[in-house]
C-alpha cells in the first residue's frame, strides 16, 4: 500500500555494502551513480544512499508518488532492448516482480524492503524477472538489506519512452489475464478495501488528489524543481497570499521523498478531484512566476520560508 505522507519513514541500514569491484578506477565516478568517485563510495567498503534514485529515469516524480503515495496504478516500460514491462504500484504479497503464463512482466515499485539505493533494488528484480521462464517464480536473490547485487533501473529501461501513468480505484490489474482461485480473489478483496480513493489531475504532472475517510482531501504534489529553488518561491507565494487553492483550502505543509519536495494542501472532502483542475493549474502559473523571481526574499518572504520549513518532514 501507499504510504502515509505525514510519517517518517525509518532509514534503511548504511553500516553495508557491496563489496569494491575488480578492476575499476579508484578516481572514476563509482557505477552505482552517486556522483562520487568509486573510492569514496561502493570502493570504500561503505556506500552512501542514493538521495534521488529515481534521477534520470523519465517521469522521475511519478516514480516518487507510485513509490510513496498512490495506491493502484500501472504505467508501461520499455527495457534498453525493446521488452515490454509493466509497472505497478504494489504487486500481491509485496512481491517485487512476477512473470505471468502470457509472459508478462510485473514490476512492483513499492517493496517490503530497500536498501540505500532503491533503483538498484528494482533493478535486481527486474533482471531476475527478465530471465525468469513465463510462469515460474522471480528469484532476484536478496534484495534491499545490505545491499542489492544488480543493475540499476537506469541502466536497464529504455530513458527516452515517457512514464504514462493510470491510476486505478482497485486491484484488479492483478488478476487481468490469470484464472484466479478463491484465495487469490479473497485476498484482492481484502487488498482494496485498503484502497483511498486516488486520482491524477490532468496535465499538471505529479499532482495526486486523495481523500481518506474523513472531513479533508488532499492534493500531494511531487515537484522536480530543485528544493532551495521551490522553498524560495512557495515562500513568496505564502507571504503574497497566494499559495492556496482557493476557498476552504490550506497548506498543510510539505515532505522530502527520494530527493525531491512534496507539497500537501488540505481540500474540502465534498468536492471531487475534478473540480481542483482549474484551481491547480493556477496555482501553477503562479508557481513558475515565483520560481522565475530573481529579487532577494523579503523579511516577510524570509518569515514564511521559515514556516514552511517548521512544516517539513522526510520520508527518504
Amino acid at each position: 500500500m501507499a504510504r502515509s505522507a505525514t510519517r517518517k519513514r525509518p532509514a534503511a541500514p548504511s553500516g553495508a555494502s557491496s563489496p569494491a569491484r575488480p578492476g575499476v578506477n579508484p578516481k572514476a565516478p563509482c557505477p552505482c551513480g552517486s556522483g562520487r568517485r568509486y573510492r569514496h563510495c561502493h570502493g570504500s567498503g561503505y556506500a552512501p544512499p542514493v538521495t534521488r534514485p529515481f534521477e534520470g529515469l523519465p517521469g522521475e516524480e511519478h516514480w516518487v508518488a507510485l513509490r510513496e503515495l498512490v495506491p493502484a496504478a500501472t504505467a508501461p516500460l520499455r527495457t534498453a532492448d525493446g521488452r515490454e514491462v509493466t509497472l505497478a504500484s504494489v504487486l500481491p504479497g509485496g512481491a517485487p516482480a512476477l512473470v505471468r503464463a502470457s509472459g508478462e512482466i510485473l514490476l512492483g515499485v513499492q517493496l517490503q524492503g530497500s536498501s540505500d539505493d532503491v533503483s538498484r533494488d528494482l533493478g535486481t528484480a527486474l533482471a531476475a524477472a527478465l530471465e525468469a521462464p513465463a510462469g515460474a517464480p522471480v528469484d532476484p536473490g536478496p534484495v534491499g538489506g545490505a545491499g542489492s547485487a544488480g543493475p540499476r533501473l537506469q541502466e536497464l529501461l529504455d530513458l527516452t519512452a515517457p512514464l504514462e501513468v493510470t491510476v486505478h480505484a482497485d486491484f484488479g490489474f492483478w488478476l487481468e489475464g490469470v484464472d484466479a482461485g478463491a484465495t487469490a480473489r479473497a485476498g484482492l478483496e481484502q487488498a482494496n478495501a485498503a484502497i483511498l480513493p486516488t486520482e491524477v489531475l490532468p496535465g499538471l504532472g505529479a499532482a495526486y488528489w486523495v481523500r481518506p475517510s474523513g472531513e479533508r482531501a488532499h492534493l500531494r504534489w511531487v515537484r522536480p524543481e530543485p528544493e532551495e529553488r521551490l522553498l524560495d518561491a512557495l515562500a513568496r507565494l505564502r507571504a503574497s497570499g497566494d499559495v492556496l487553492l482557493g476557498e476552504g483550502t490550506r497548506y498543510a505543509g510539505a515532505f522530502r521523498a527520494h530527493g525531491l519536495l512534496v507539497p500537501v494542501w488540505d481540500l474540502p472532502a465534498g468536492v471531487p478531484a475534478a473540480d481542483w483542475t482549474d484551481a491547480a493549474t493556477a496555482f501553477q502559473a503562479r508557481l513558475e512566476r515565483a520560481l522565475g523571481a530573481t529579487t532577494p526574499l523579503t523579511a516577510d518572504e524570509r518569515r514564511a520560508r521559515a514556516g514552511l520549513l517548521s512544516r517539513q518532514v522526510t520520508l527518504r
